[in-house]
Parts: C-alpha cells; sequence; structure tokens
C-alpha cells in the first residue's frame, strides 16, 4: 500500500515517521518543505502538491491546523480528491468539524473514494511513542482497511460509527480536557501557595480519584516552567469554538466548556497563543500577581 502524508507539525511528523519505520512507502507534502526534511532523510519522497501527493498513492493522510485547511487540502483544485484515483482511502485526522467531515465523505464517495475522519488524542508524547488514542468515522470496511496504518502510531483505534462521529468524539474528548485543565492549574496554584512540593502533590493526587493524563503529565511540565506545546493554545481555542457552535446546533448548554474557552483566549490575548495548553498556568499567575516578565 502506497501511502501519501500530508502535514508534518508537531504531531504529524511523528506520526508519518512511524509509517515509515514500517516499511511502506510515503509521499509527503507539508506547507513549508523544511519541516518535512526529517522524514525525507528518512526516505519520504517530496511531492510539490496534496494533489500530486493523491496522485501516486492509495491512501492520504492529512493532519493539518484549522478547518479551512482541511478545506483547501482536501477539496481544492490543487487537493486530494483532485488527484486521487476511484478505490483510493483518505483518513483525515485533524481535529475539524464534524459537518465537514461529513461533507468530505459525500464528495469522495463520488468518486468512489472512501474517507474516514480520525482525530487522534496523547499529544506530542503520545505521536512520539505510538501510543495515540484515534477516534474514527467513516465506513466499517474502509476503517478494517485502514486499521494496520492507524496501528503504527495508535492504540486504542476505535471505529465510533459513520462520517463525523470520529469529529463528534473528538469534541467529547477536549470538552472534557478544557473543564480538567482548569482543575489542573487551579490544584497546582493551590499547592503552590500553601508551601506544599508540587511534584510530591501530582504522586499523591496523580494515582487517586482526582488522577487524569493532564495532571500527570502537563502537571510536570507546569512545576518546571516547559510550555512547549504538545498541543497548541490556538488549536485548542479553535476546536472549543466547533465543540460549542455545534453544542449550540444541538440546543444544548454548555458553560463549563464556554468558561475555559475564555481562560485561553484570555491567554491569547496575552499573546501565549504559541505555548501548549498548560499554558494556561501562566494566565493565572498573572490573575494572581505572580508572574515574572
Amino acid at each position: 500500500m502506497r501511502v501519501g502524508w500530508i502535514g508534518t507539525g508537531v504531531m504529524g511528523a511523528p506520526m508519518c515517521g512511524h509509517v515509515l519505520e514500517a516499511g511502506y512507502s510515503v509521499s509527503v507534502h507539508t506547507r513549508t518543505r523544511a519541516k518535512a526534511k526529517s522524514l525525507e532523510s528518512q526516505g519520504a519522497a517530496w511531492c510539490d502538491t496534496p494533489r500530486s501527493v493523491a496522485a501516486q498513492s492509495d491512501v492520504v493522510f492529512t493532519i493539518v491546523g484549522y478547518p479551512v485547511d482541511v478545506e483547501a487540502v482536501v477539496l481544492g483544485a490543487d487537493g486530494v480528491l483532485a488527484g486521487m484515483r476511484p478505490g483510493g482511502m483518505l483518513v483525515d485526522m485533524t481535529t475539524s468539524e464534524p459537518s465537514l467531515a461529513m461533507r468530505m465523505a459525500s464528495r469522495a464517495a463520488d468518486k468512489d473514494i472512501a474517507a474516514l475522519d480520525a482525530p487522534v488524542s496523547g499529544g506530542d508524547r503520545g505521536a512520539r511513542e505510538g501510543t495515540l488514542t484515534i477516534m474514527v468515522g467513516g465506513p466499517e470496511d474502509a476503517f478494517d482497511r485502514a486499521l494496520p496504518l492507524l496501528h503504527c502510531f495508535g492504540k486504542p483505534v476505535r471505529r465510533m460509527g459513520e462520517a463525523g462521529a470520529g469529529q463528534h468524539t473528538k469534541m467529547s474528548n477536549q470538552i472534557l480536557i478544557a473543564s480538567t485543565m482548569i482543575g489542573v492549574v487551579e490544584s497546582l496554584m493551590y499547592a503552590m501557595r500553601a508551601g506544599l512540593d508540587l511534584d510530591r502533590v501530582i504522586d499523591v493526587i496523580g494515582s487517586g480519584a482526582a488522577a487524569s493524563w493532564s495532571i500527570n503529565h502537563l502537571g510536570r511540565r507546569i512545576i518546571r516552567a516547559d510550555y512547549d506545546p504538545g498541543f497548541f493554545i490556538k488549536h485548542f481555542v479553535k476546536d472549543m469554538g466547533i465543540a460549542l457552535a455545534e453544542a449550540g446546533r444541538m440546543r444544548l448548554a454548555l458553560p463549563g466548556l464556554a468558561l475555559a474557552q475564555q481562560f485561553y483566549i484570555a491567554a491569547m490575548a496575552e499573546g501565549l497563543e504559541g505555548l501548549g495548553t498548560q499554558g494556561l498556568y501562566r494566565v493565572y499567575e498573572r490573575m494572581n500577581g505572580l508572574a515574572v516578565d
């Protein structure tokens, strides 16, 4: 199976690297070619457009920034569907809009191309270690075909339903993380003010009923003032916006999510959009007069 890969950022580059390590032939494209150099050195072939990637691939993976990027990369004149032959498969791993996933699946089906929406969770660490959780929407037969490739960088991998179901599941994931991150930051802020050893605090509360991936992994980064992005604040704000819009269409009130989004918008207003989601701690530092500029 010939693989195409579009998007080689913090997540995409290591994910594609695992596919190369598994022995697949890979064609790659990304907006900034320099970000694909390490993959080229591992044997990936560079292509100038998404369309040219698709023309020489049986399955194309995309993982880009925003829904507008997905639309351009997949549905544009030089996009994946313009170059892919009938019988091919598209797997979009960007966290994007469920409605866009359904529209792409419909357009792909018109060309006898299978489409899966397959967003991931697990951050940069999961991408590097090949342990991402992958939630998939789309036809069962296409899911079965894609599974060996998805297992190159993910476990568990679950099909959640038809087109759009993967994205809806990822929205549920992001809603949970959003409020959890407020809890992580406030918990550590309290422990710090109380004069506790924060590593020891995480050792204890991270093994009990309050345990979460966020406290055990991102909490440690906060202690070390490591705000490098495993997942960018700017992308998290995008995800929360999608979830709130979907909730509005479903006539659901999600005030906790709306509050979390406002905190993260405050982070962006302070110029922190390029930090990881744990950068929310910086907002709390400034709110409490603890920031050192």
